[in-house]
């Protein structure tokens, strides 16, 4: 996993080479902040000039937020205090897909809805976990649920829809422990579900 790391205090001082991002505010403690990495995919197959727009992911409440949740059952939301993403959970995922889709060199363009031309095709995600379990029998174990669809655009026509899930079993609960199975479920569900989009798309 790629991870950065930058300190906040008023100001941004920049440290090339670490783990996390490190912010403090200047009334709050400070705070571990992570990103999820992209994963680089071999190209395949000729380029086309078709366009994909990735559109932000829906996601309940609870994971609309840069807060890492965790959580000791279903109906129960806490977060870890002293930890977060570095964006909010849709908007990491977002740029986590278009940069894992556009690693693979298949479209023309792959991007942000109004970031460039008409698009062909439209990536819909919902995300339906993206969270620590506290398991009933001790441990902790992390969690991915999301729901691709893709659509094309001129005619709304669902082209395909497909459920990628996956999880893995933690050793604490520390922040970097969790940031790095996220990460470790990252590197596992995105060369299928981009392949699984570019097959729909290109």
């Amino acid at each position: 996993m790629h991870l950065s790391r930058r300190n906040f205090a008023l100001g941004a001082l920049v440290l090339p080479g670490c783990s996390t991002l490190d912010l403090l505010a200047p009334s709050g403690p400070v705070r571990e902040i992570y990103q999820l990495q992209p994963v680089s995919l071999d190209p395949q197959g000729g380029r086309t000039s078709r366009s994909l727009i990735v559109l932000m992911p829906a996601a309940p409440a609870a994971l609309s937020t840069d807060r890492i949740l965790i959580s000791a059952d279903p109906l129960t939301v806490q977060y870890l205090p002293d930890a977060a993403w570095s964006d909010s959970v849709p908007q990491m995922l977002q740029s986590v897909l278009i940069r894992s889709l556009a690693s693979a060199q298949r479209i023309g363009f792959v991007g942000l809805q109004g970031a460039g031309p008409v698009p062909d095709t439209v990536l819909l995600t919902r995300i339906d976990a993206f969270g620590v379990a506290v398991l009933p029998q001790g441990g902790f174990e992390a969690r991915v649920a999301l729901e691709l669809t893709v659509l094309r655009d001129r005619d709304q026509r669902v082209l395909g829809t497909r459920v990628f899930t996956d999880a893995i079993p933690l050793t604490d609960d520390r922040a970097d422990t969790i940031a790095r199975g996220f990460q470790t479920l990252m590197d596992r569900i995105l060369p299928e579900a981009a392949t699984w989009v570019l097959a729909r798309a290109a």
